[in-house]
């Protein structure tokens, strides 16, 4: 999971550069779609520290089940 929330963060994180580019570059906006896309940061970092998470309990409940 914490790559696959790697993965969608870089996308919005590429997004975002192509969205906001045209503000420096003068150029038209692009549609409201394209801003859209750039939540895909906040997905992606979402899907990133639940994998951490979830990675952390199960390396608990191993190190716990060893201990027994």
């Amino acid at each position: 999971m914490v790559r696959v929330g790697a993965i969608v963060f870089i996308v919005g994180a590429v997004a975002t550069l192509v969205t906001v580019a045209p503000l420096f570059l003068g150029t038209d906006p692009f549609p409201t779609v394209a801003y859209a896309l750039c939540m895909l940061m906040g997905v992606g970092f979402v899907i990133a520290g639940a994998g951490l998470l979830r990675s952390i309990a199960a390396q608990r409940r191993q190190a716990r089940s060893s201990v027994d």
